[in-house]
């Protein structure tokens, strides 16, 4: 008998894996969405200009973020590179 709770504990753990991660996924579709709004409305504009837009915007999505990753973000949209949010494996 205890072979059969090893083998439930197995596929409990894996469907909490799956589930987890396509909220991950979700979420990062929705920060991914954003910056894509904040990329075409704001490319090519001056940091200052991008750093308020993309504070609110993340903000309305839900979470805080630092200075230092607000300003790395807003220059990359300056710069006119779009942020793509990637999943580590």
């Amino acid at each position: 008998m205890p072979r059969s709770r090893i083998t439930l504990a197995r596929d409990l753990e894996k469907q909490v894996m799956k589930a987890a991660r396509s909220g991950v996924e979700q979420v990062a579709g929705e920060y991914e969405r954003m910056f894509d709004s904040v990329y075409r409305r704001y490319h090519g504009q001056p940091v200052e200009q991008i750093k308020p837009v993309i504070r609110r915007e993340w903000s309305r999505v839900g979470g805080s973020i630092t200075d230092p990753e607000l300003t790395r973000y807003a220059q990359a949209i300056s710069d006119g590179s779009r942020v793509k949010m990637r999943l580590d494996q």
